[in-house]
């Protein structure tokens, strides 16, 4: 009979991650089947996606609000199929909001859970330790400082390494990657991610787009390339861009594959890091790929008001506990990159920054060497050691 694993994923960065995961539960048992909701990557290994990934992310609790009775009717029936078909053991990508609340429902009906990627409970809302502790079996963490936190607080825990660190080389290739996309050896190229949320687009785009036209008033030269994960994303970029032209600007997503011949499922966005002099990039998933891709870049973030209000409402905090809010700072507790956020993230200070990062040449070789110690911290054999505890915690259920 072959071992049945249910798994939810809500965003392209879960996606990826649980991707990696697959392969390793695959290489302990091949027959194993893992169904529930997932993105490409997942369903490139098999994965039996129940509904479409995108259903589930939101941003924040705005958008969650506005989306609230879809949202609902998918968490019933991925509860209902899980509780009918019991798999021997659930497990939770990231996307705390509903995986946190489908993981205590499920194991209270004796199903094993295990969330993989802790919540930001070291930046925000440490209070959701208790809800932690009441719906996960164990935990799985990307980052060596967590292992304590949840030991602590007496859940059993993992650090399993960040998978990202085991795919993306220690020594990038640049001129492979600018081979690959067409772009001149000798250019000087700017990376630019403004986010993979259509909020984030149309917060950060604008000011991004800015700061790029100011960039290029110092040096027409600069190439701005701008992966997008997929048209409908493209399409929300490119009303920006058409309010604030850039002259020498490239946008490219997944569907443009004569640009990327890197191997198979490589992220468009990792080609265009790995070519790039310096990023400018929203916080998020990516500032840890353009590190581990050795880059130079600056953070931003901006949240709407309103936005604002609700989070400090929801966790009843003003600011994050931490000094930093991009991970590769967090990481090595240290400004080692700009992180320019609400206010501070005018066109004007971000042209500044951004132009630092491109040119200054002595920056860019101390973010190179931290990053470089930064990458070899982070790297462990992430697909077979969730596995093993994956298969463990499920073994235990029977």
């Amino acid at each position: 009979m072959n071992t049945r694993i249910g798994m939810v994923a809500g965003e392209p960065s879960g996606d990826l991650l649980a991707g990696r995961i697959i392969d390793g539960l695959r290489q302990r048992q091949s027959s194993v089947i893992c169904e529930g909701i997932g993105g490409p990557q997942m369903q490139a290994r098999g994965f039996d996606s129940w509904h479409p990934m995108h259903a589930l992310t939101v941003f924040g609790y705005v958008d969650a609000l506005k989306r609230i009775p879809g949202l609902l009717a998918i968490y019933r029936d991925v509860k209902q199929r899980m509780l009918a078909r019991p798999p021997s053991v659930f497990v939770g990508i990231d996307a705390p909001d509903f995986n946190l609340k489908l993981e205590l429902q499920l194991r209270q009906a004796g199903i094993p859970t295990v969330h993989f990627v802790g919540p930001s409970i070291w930046a925000w809302r440490y209070d959701r330790i208790h809800r932690i502790r009441q719906a996960v079996s164990h935990m799985l963490v990307l980052f060596p400082f967590e292992v304590d936190i949840y030991r602590k607080e007496g859940i059993p825990v993992t650090y399993v390494g960040h998978p990202l660190a085991g795919a993306i080389p220690m020594e990038p290739d640049r001129a492979a990657a600018r081979a690959r996309l067409g772009i001149d050896p000798g250019a000087r190229v700017l990376a630019m991610l403004p986010g993979s949320r259509s909020s984030e687009i149309r917060i950060l785009a604008p000011r991004f787009l800015q700061a790029v036209q100011r960039i290029q008033a110092r040096d027409r030269g600069v190439l701005c390339v701008v992966p997008m994960v997929n048209a409908t994303r493209r399409a929300e970029f490119e009303s920006f861009l058409r309010q604030y032209p850039v002259d020498n600007l490239r946008v490219v997503t997944a569907a443009d594959v004569i640009h990327d011949g890197a191997p198979s499922g490589t992220p468009v966005a990792w080609s265009v890091m790995e070519a790039a002099d310096a990023v400018l990039v929203a916080s998020g998933t990516a500032t840890l790929e353009a590190a581990l891709y050795k880059r130079p870049m600056v953070i931003s973030y901006v949240l709407s008001p309103w936005m604002r209000r609700i989070m400090a409402w929801k966790s009843g905090q003003e600011r994050p506990y931490l000094p930093w809010v991009g991970l590769p700072n967090v990481l090595l507790r240290d400004f080692a990159v700009p992180e320019l956020l609400q206010d501070d993230a005018t066109p004007e200070k971000l042209a500044e920054a951004t132009w630092q990062a491109l040119t200054d040449a002595a920056h860019a070789a101390r973010v190179r060497e931290r990053f470089t110690a930064l990458h070899a911290d982070l790297l462990r054999d992430t697909p077979a050691l969730a596995a093993q505890v994956i298969s463990e915690v499920g073994r235990g259920s029977s």
